[in-house]
């Protein structure tokens, strides 16, 4: 028989019936208040019970929310799981710290994507783009100042007002009598700023600078 604690003794060394009686009770009540991990075989009231104990919201809203991560159907995926909302906040830093760098990429991308595209509308094709910004290089490099034309080509906005500078600064355009006269080399080049001649490709006006050209080479 095993041996009855002393506090169930009386000083006689009879059994104490009122302090088993009590310590019965109040290991019941301890019993009661504990709370007991679910299995397969639990209602959802010892299951929410479990849930509550432990830090998972009651709903999924009640989650911490992140700007690039954070989504109404993730939420309740967390919730449908049992994360807590420590659990969550700890998935979101791994996250941001594996994915960010990835993330940025793609942004960037996107951007340099969106820009290309409004140049490509704003030219009218991938090819006037290309020819327009093989003359916004060149205008660039002679008029403009090297830091403030690379700032101005750092964004499609910036490019599109280098070419509108450019029309703004059409030369006078020469008469068929002034390409009679003994144009110098500088006189060409200027005449060949001209969006007749780079943009429009006009025949008759680029006829003229090939044959003044011609006269002072020949």
């Amino acid at each position: 028989m095993e041996q009855i604690p002393e506090k169930f003794l009386n000083e006689n060394g009879e059994l104490n019936t009122d302090a088993l009686v009590k310590s019965y009770c109040e290991l019941e009540k301890k019993i009661g208040s504990m709370i007991s991990v679910p299995n397969e075989n639990s209602d959802d009231d010892a299951k929410q019970k479990f849930n509550h104990a432990i830090g998972v919201p009651d709903n999924a809203d009640d989650y911490p929310k992140n700007n690039l991560f954070d989504d109404e159907s993730v939420r309740e995926k967390f919730h449908q799981i049992g994360l807590t909302a420590k659990q969550v906040e700890q998935i979101y830093n791994i996250a941001e710290e594996f994915l960010q760098p990835t993330l940025s990429n793609l942004f960037q991308l996107q951007i340099e994507t969106n820009a290309m595209n409004e140049l490509k509308n704003f030219f009218g094709s991938e090819q006037k783009m290309k020819d327009a910004m093989k003359e916004i290089n060149a205008f660039g490099e002679k008029f403009l100042p090297k830091d403030a034309f690379d700032e101005l080509c750092s964004t499609p906005q910036g490019i599109q007002g280098i070419y509108k500078m450019m029309q703004s600064m059409e030369p006078e355009v020469l008469t068929d009598e002034s390409v009679n006269e003994n144009l110098s080399d500088d006189d060409l080049r200027k005449m060949m700023q001209d969006p007749k001649y780079w943009r429009d490709h006009d025949s008759e006006y680029v006829r003229k600078i090939e044959n003044g050209f011609k006269k002072l080479y020949s």
